[in-house]
């Protein structure tokens, strides 16, 4: 009898993402193919444009260092259980940190101001990720629905204090004050003029140490033991004296506070000044980078790349092919989305029959193989 056999993970980790990741460009393809144009010119371009010149590669890291973020924001909270759809949220909110720190520390040097931005961030990321996870872990409230309800409030938050509190009298648009000295992010083309006109900064080497410190965190501490016992098997973490209720919200703050370090990427690394939406989806991008990434450091980085080439690629394929619309750009993203990300268990199913019949088929060959011997 053929039975579904567990992947091993070298499946779980490559190949599933891969073969997910092949049929949104498959199907990508086609779309491109119906419009008129040639696909493979078009994955040239997008290419080219991602990776093929230093400018171009700078916003393809700038995108993927938001998306770092986003990705890490929901991998923590995964690991304990919770599905954290608030990265938007959070990260706005913790836009509003950012430029307080950066006005008022103006005028001193950036290697001030950028901690000290990057802990009011944390923090307001933080809390905004804290209260959900309290509403979960003591009133039993549904951290999906309520991260998302904080994704509304986070919006009409910070347009009242855009329009109400941080914009300046003389200033029609709903934006704050502008950074001009020491509350910038240096950009990297201050040294190195590869990347040419890009906003690539850098919290993109933050976003590296981000990586190494949610390892360590997840995989080398005690608190990462509690946080991915409790994601397994509540029950079990609950009899080895695990306070599941406080994990959530630990994890949850966690989460909370990375996602804060969008908005220094983007507030004091692009815009130099606290405007509407600064966020642009990044939070929700963060969901599919973290789940085809598999909640790992490694792949999460790696799908975040991905989707950095995807938003700039896209931009570059938009320009030189204009067939291909911007809309149609969004398509592809959302293809990709889509496949390794609400379908990420397409392939999964026939997968594991393969590697059950695989399996069978080599208990059978031993088996006449050892019957072979009796005889």
């Amino acid at each position: 009898m053929i039975v579904r056999k567990p992947l091993p993970r070298w499946a779980d980790l490559v190949l599933v993402p891969f073969l997910n990741l092949t049929l949104a460009f498959l199907i990508s393809g086609l779309v491109v193919l119906i419009i008129g144009e040639n696909p493979l010119e078009a994955v040239k371009i997008l290419l080219y444009g991602a990776f093929g010149y230093g400018e171009g590669l700078g916003y393809t890291l700038h995108f993927a260092t938001n998306f770092v973020f986003a990705g890490l924001a929901f991998s923590i909270a995964s690991h304990a259980g919770q599905f954290n759809i608030g990265a938007e949220g959070q990260a706005y909110v913790a836009g509003l940190g950012a430029i307080l720190v950066a006005l008022a520390l103006d005028q001193t040097h950036w290697l001030l101001v950028m901690p000290l931005a990057m802990i009011a961030a944390g923090a307001l990321g933080g809390f905004w990720g804290f209260v959900p996870g309290y509403l979960a872990a003591k009133r039993g409230s549904h951290v999906v629905i309520t991260t998302i309800m904080f994704n509304f409030i986070a919006s009409a938050f910070m347009v009242y204090m855009l329009n109400n509190v941080l914009k300046e009298p003389s200033n029609m648009a709903p934006e704050s004050a502008t950074v001009v000295n020491a509350g910038k992010m240096p950009q990297l083309r201050e040294w190195w003029d590869y990347f040419g006109y890009s906003p690539l900064n850098v919290m993109f080497f933050v976003a590296i140490l981000a990586l190494i410190a949610t390892y360590i965190l997840l995989w080398r501490t005690e608190l990462g033991y509690k946080i991915r016992t409790m994601g397994q098997n509540p029950n079990a973490a609950h009899y080895a004296g695990i306070s599941n209720s406080a994990i959530v919200m630990i994890a949850m703050t966690i989460a909370g506070a990375v996602a804060g370090m969008i908005a220094l990427n983007e507030v004091l690394g692009v815009q130099n000044r606290l405007v509407l939406d600064f966020v642009f989806g990044y939070g929700f991008v963060g969901i599919a980078v973290g789940l085809m990434g598999r909640n790992h450091p490694i792949g999460i980085a790696l799908a975040a790349v991905l989707f950095g080439a995807l938003y700039q690629g896209g931009q570059e394929l938009a320009f030189m092919m204009p067939a291909v619309t911007r809309e149609m750009i969004l398509v592809i993203q959302a293809l990709v989305i889509l496949f390794t990300g609400a379908m990420e268990g397409l392939f999964r199913g026939p997968l594991e029959m393969m590697f059950g019949m695989l399996e069978f088929s080599k208990s059978d060959t031993k088996d006449d193989a050892a019957a072979s011997s009796k005889s």
